[in-house]
């Protein structure tokens, strides 16, 4: 059984390990002879669209963006907040997939200052490389969707905060 909505058409989500998104429609469409209500999401910064089936979203994760306050204390501990250097590459990894999954705001702009700042004092692996790119462009779609601006302001207020 699915619940009702959650959110409603022209709503601004974040989907874990997708980036920030504005639902476009709510569709009926059959699975396996069963019928489900899915949310239809634009995701700007990928040009792509996703469909979700409502009644995943908790398992999901998917949450509506944050508002100006948090996004001002979340800025804030990104460019003043301490990084941990002392662990070992492989259980840094772990840690900050674990933080990206979490969908959390907070703990995506940690792991992009850390991978950031880390890449200044020492190249980063490929895999690190990688992930710092992806958290990068979860970050930069919900601070799109947050202050209405273009992927480039959101880059910019990213790259000039950094210690």
């Amino acid at each position: 059984m699915e619940v009702d909505e959650l959110f409603q058409i022209g709503d601004k989500i974040i989907y874990p390990m997708h980036g920030a998104g504005v639902i476009k429609s709510i569709e009926e469409k059959e699975f396996l002879g069963e019928k489900h209500r899915y949310y239809v999401i634009n995701m700007p910064i990928s040009n792509m669209q996703v469909m979700v089936p409502i009644g995943k979203l908790s398992k999901l994760g998917i949450r509506p963006i944050v508002n100006h306050l948090k996004l001002e204390d979340v800025l804030r501990i990104f460019h003043h907040g301490e990084t941990t250097q002392l662990l070992p590459w492989k259980q840094r990894y772990d840690l900050n997939m674990k933080k990206i999954k979490t969908g959390k705001i907070e703990d995506g702009a940690e792991v992009v200052r850390d991978l950031m700042r880390r890449n200044k004092e020492k190249a980063l692996n490929s895999s690190e490389k990688r992930m710092l790119d992806n958290a990068r462009q979860i970050l930069i779609s919900e601070l799109m969707l947050i202050g209405d601006c273009t992927e480039l302001q959101a880059t910019d207020l990213l790259n000039n905060s950094i210690d």
